[in-house]
């Protein structure tokens, strides 16, 4: 059984999943097109008690994302949000703020997908040569385009993505199948090239 997909990645994941760097996402996030969570112990903001996960604000912490690498690895924060739609609160207590490593800024595993479906990253992550990966990419491209010549693409890209799932339970040795967000994500520019999308 296929374990469900990762729950969050560390911006260095990241960086290196995309070929980036952690300046570039702290400038993508910066502006909206990814949010950066991190935990953080018990803090007091106002009359407000705060622990668990908040997304923070990479301009707050600015210095850890020098490209010259010679800023600091951690930074108090002064102020969190509790959940994305919320309004920022300042954090009392500590009064000097919450202490927070780089490595532990993270980006939701959904925020991860949804930003290489939005940027059409199939490319960077284990498509180039010499990519290791436990599932027989190739094959399922062979299956698809056979399934595809002999019957037709099917009417939506759920119903090819249970079929392309099928076969790999069937010609997986260990039994092991991707999640369907795996599969969807390299599936997805042939189902727009096949139905004339952009």
């Amino acid at each position: 059984m296929a374990l469900p997909p990762r729950a969050f990645f560390t911006l260095h994941e990241t960086a290196s999943r995309w070929g980036c760097t952690i300046a570039d996402i702290a400038g993508w996030a910066a502006v909206g097109k990814l949010d950066i969570v991190t935990g953080i112990p018990l803090a007091i903001c106002g009359t407000e008690k705060v622990s668990g996960k908040v997304f923070v604000s990479p301009m707050d912490m600015l210095p850890l994302f020098r490209r010259s690498g010679t800023g600091p690895t951690s930074i108090k924060l002064l102020r969190v949000k509790p959940d994305p739609g919320a309004d920022w609160i300042y954090v009392t207590e500590p009064a000097d703020g919450v202490d927070v490593s780089i490595a532990d800024l993270l980006i939701s595993g959904q925020d991860v997908l949804r930003f290489e479906d939005e940027y059409d990253l199939l490319r960077r992550i284990g498509g180039g040569t010499g990519a290791l990966s436990p599932y027989d990419w190739e094959g399922m491209y062979v299956a698809m385009i056979k399934r595809i010549h002999e019957h037709g693409l099917p009417a939506t890209q759920a119903e090819l993505i249970g079929e392309l799932q099928e076969w790999f339970g069937n010609v997986a040795e260990s039994g092991d199948v991707p999640d369907e967000s795996t599969i969807r994500r390299r599936l997805r520019p042939f189902w727009r090239a096949l139905r004339g999308e952009n």
